[in-house]
């Protein structure tokens, strides 16, 4: 995968975020983080999560805040904020704690 140097890039996450894919999820996102000061992941496209895809999503957030880097989540499906909140970020208010989001009118 050839990904262009910029300093605000995009990458979009795939339907299939759980369990079974996750390796395949991950290696998108590392590979997109390493080169990438600032990461914007959209979440339009999942249709399928777990508490895996939470973890590597928690992951790479808390990383790049230690890194001073930022990870933005844009466009957050409802089976993903549905997975959020099983996993117990019962509100907004609670996943925007977690994640910087990006509203599709900004």
């Amino acid at each position: 995968m050839n990904i262009p140097p910029d300093s605000n890039w995009s990458v979009r996450l795939p339907a299939d975020c759980s369990i079974a894919a996750i390796r395949h999820v991950y290696d998108l996102v590392r590979d997109a983080f390493r080169r990438q000061d600032r990461l914007e992941i959209d979440c339009s496209s999942v249709d399928k999560a777990d508490v895996t895809s939470i973890q590597l999503l928690l992951s790479t957030t808390k990383t790049a805040n230690q890194q001073g880097r930022t990870i933005v989540l844009t466009a957050i499906s409802k089976v993903l904020r549905n997975t959020l909140q099983r996993a117990g970020f019962s509100s907004d208010a609670m996943i925007n704690q977690h994640f910087h989001q990006k509203n599709d009118a900004s």
